[in-house]
């Protein structure tokens, strides 16, 4: 099987310099495009085939939130990856609204970035512990939804990046009942996809910390 093509847009060269480096130890992706802003991103995605992209929010030209809008618009349905730094949490909700597929830390190591990498190609969401666990710790807000004890274990292990192949065996349930379980809970919290649920759940207190 070829390789998944993968782009890096980020305004920091060292930075694209740290991940290629990486992704050159990876035997299953390969590098194809690299953008220092949004602009050249949405450049590069119209000339190149394009298996995942890695995105930067704060970039000069175009920021990440308004080029992922951009590239959502034009269909495209790769999988995106955001570079995020602690105070971008801001964020957030503007880009798992767009369809984003996960975040993980720009100083993430080979592990975190291979195991985000294979998760997004997956269809699995994708969040990084360290960040979770800051948000987790952050200011919680109120929700008036509830949820029961399945539906918690669900999004424990949704927040976890279970795919529903590994839910249904850890539940010992079908893999179609945790689909229309997950499809449920994406209905009840009014989130687009399993990313946007994990963040949700979090932010408003639906999971235990010590459960994840």
């Amino acid at each position: 099987m070829s390789p998944k093509r993968i782009v890096i847009a980020d305004d920091h060269q060292i930075l694209r310099d740290g991940i290629k480096a990486l992704l050159l130890a990876m035997d299953d992706v390969t590098l194809v495009g690299e953008a220092a802003n949004g602009s050249e991103l949405i450049d590069l995605i119209n000339r190149t085939t394009t298996d995942l992209i890695l995105l930067d929010i704060r970039m000069p030209v175009m920021d990440g939130v308004e080029a992922a809008k951009i590239i959502r618009g034009k269909g495209y349905q790769m999988p995106i990856l955001v570079l995020s730094m602690f105070d971008d949490f801001n964020f957030y909700d503007a880009l798992l609204d767009i369809g984003v597929n996960g975040f993980l830390l720009k100083e993430s190591g080979y592990n975190e970035l291979s195991q985000a990498i294979k998760s997004a190609l997956e269809g699995r969401a994708y969040f990084s512990p360290e960040l979770m666990l800051r948000l987790l710790r952050s200011k919680k807000q109120e929700t008036s939804i509830k949820i029961n004890e399945r539906e918690r274990e669900l999004i424990t292990l949704i927040c976890r990046g279970f795919s529903s192949n590994e839910i249904a065996k850890q539940l010992n349930r079908s893999i179609s009942a945790v689909e229309k379980a997950r499809a449920e809970l994406l209905v009840k919290t009014k989130t687009p996809n399993s990313t946007a649920l994990a963040v949700y759940a979090i932010k408003h207190n639906l999971v235990n910390l010590s459960d994840i």
